[in-house]
């Protein structure tokens, strides 16, 4: 051993100990004094990149000076994802109950794959989801499991649902299918990404993928679905899945879901329902109706580490038909079989990943925390955050609304009187106006396009957004705009 090895001292267990703790207090400090930093760091592509060895150490390094390089070079090229002025995207929230289940799961470090890698790890999840299923309202019979995010989930759904199409259709199973080819997937031009990705991932190819128009508020039309689907039938193909959102990405926008589940059913299509943001508003009794027509779905997913103040990731998936999933996932090498297998549940059989995380014991934290009526009320009050928001947007006439606001977010732009909508220099000014207000560097916002036009969007659902970080996000558009 190098002299050099001989002088760093290793983490044995009262090092450990006493390095956790400086961590903990670290944690705890960085949550009470998050709102004092820039929401969004103010370095350049490559800085921090720059400022670290292109090559690995030969030796070990003491923990002090890792710790130290994390404060002095990691954290000020973080965006702050949990400062209370973050409206961008959607909320990718925590909560001390949750990261204190974190720093446990860590310790464990379990792999969670099967009942008998983790008995309690299993058992916990399957209550833990019979809860958030309750919670949701959704039907008696329907079975969870947590995936690490919604784009997985979709993918999870389009795979069983191909699996049951080619079984059905063509009595093989859906890798070998001659006339898989033949199978098709419909969605909403608003709906995420992540279902493009999903349908080329399950090999069913974006030229059977079909983006379905929508109505004046951004929601799927489904006349034109009916249509889609009644040509595609008459040309020989087969409807193989339609993707339902409650809360799409860009305005949050609810497709009706019974209406697409009727013609789901009269098709044979697998309805999948994306509500990875929106989802979690299902809680309240008053907005349970988001949810109208689930029933008829036979998969959903919603993400607890969206607005349920769970760490990421964390995005609970619902099946109708337990079996269909474990036929299209199940697979069992003899390496991995256990004198239990016929009487419990291997969550390795109900998705991708063969390995898993303890993810289960985080959820549990935060619900057991909150409480049920404790994170209705967290959720009752950025709906009134957002909903006050929008009144201010109506009622300066320098500014519109795009889209409703029926949750957390606020779609706007700024339109000055006597403008014409379609004036296409509209879209500069919105983009000037934005770079304007996120420079400030206390609030952050993102953009998208609603037909075809520049829009902001404000998303509010952190953990400790208040009416004061909205106030001020209002009173720097309002500033911006009197500047341009």
């Amino acid at each position: 051993m190098s002299e050099r090895s001989r002088e760093i001292p290793l983490l044995d267990h009262e090092e450990f100990r006493r390095q956790a703790h400086r961590l903990a207090d670290w944690m705890a400090d960085y949550l009470r004094d998050v709102a004092d930093l820039p929401v969004v760091p103010p370095c350049a592509p490559g800085e921090v990149r720059s400022a670290l060895p292109a090559e690995p150490p030969e030796q070990g390094e003491p923990f002090e000076r890792l710790f130290a390089d994390f404060r002095e070079l990691i954290v000020p090229g973080m965006t702050h994802w949990n400062h209370p002025g973050w409206f961008a995207y959607f909320p990718a929230n925590t909560s001390p109950p949750s990261i204190l289940a974190e720093m446990l799961t860590a310790a464990l470090g379990a792999q969670c794959m099967s009942w008998q890698t983790s008995p309690a790890a299993t058992e916990l999840e399957q209550v833990v989801m019979g809860w958030l299923r309750r919670m949701l309202g959704l039907p008696d019979g329907w079975s969870g499991v947590i995936q690490d995010t919604a784009s997985t989930a979709t993918l999870v759904a389009l795979l069983t649902a191909r699996e049951r199409a080619t079984a059905y259709n063509f009595n093989t199973d859906g890798a070998a299918a001659p006339g898989a080819r033949r199978l098709t997937v419909y969605a909403s031009t608003e709906a995420h990404s992540s279902v493009d990705k999903a349908v080329k991932l399950a090999g069913l190819g974006l030229a059977r993928y079909r983006r379905v128009p929508v109505d004046r508020q951004y929601a799927l039309d489904v006349e034109a679905l009916e249509k889609t689907l009644g040509r595609d039938v008459e040309e020989g193909l087969i409807p193989c899945a339609v993707v339902g959102v409650t809360g799409t990405t860009s305005s949050t926008a609810v497709d009706p879901l019974r209406r697409i589940g009727e013609l789901c059913r009269r098709f044979g299509a697998w309805f999948h329902v994306d509500a990875a943001y929106a989802g979690s508003a299902a809680i309240l009794p008053e907005r349970r109706e988001i949810l109208d027509g689930i029933e008829l779905a036979d998969s959903l997913v919603f993400n607890p580490h969206k607005w349920l103040f769970t760490n990421f990731d964390c995005s609970a998936y619902f099946v109708r038909d337990r079996e269909a999933l474990l036929r299209t996932f199940s697979m069992t090498p003899e390496y991995l079989r256990t004198s239990h297998d016929d009487e419990v549940v291997n969550y390795r059989d109900w998705g991708i990943q063969l390995g898993r995380r303890f993810r289960a014991l985080k959820l549990w934290f935060v619900i057991r925390s909150f409480g049920v009526e404790g994170l209705r009320e967290k959720l009752r009050g950025h709906i009134a955050l957002a909903r006050e928001f929008a009144r201010r947007v109506e009622e300066d006439p320098r500014f519109e609304l795009m889209a409703p606001a029926p949750f957390g977010l606020v779609c706007f732009r700024c339109r000055p009187p006597g403008r014409d909508p379609g004036d296409q220099r509209l879209d500069e000014l919105n983009r000037r106006l934005l770079a304007d207000v996120n420079a400030d560097g206390r609030v952050h916002l993102t953009h998208t396009a609603l037909g075809g036009r520049y829009t902001i969007r404000l998303s509010i659902g952190q953990l400790n957004t208040t009416a004061a970080e909205v106030d001020l996000a209002w009173k720097l558009v309002s500033e911006a705009a009197d500047r341009l």
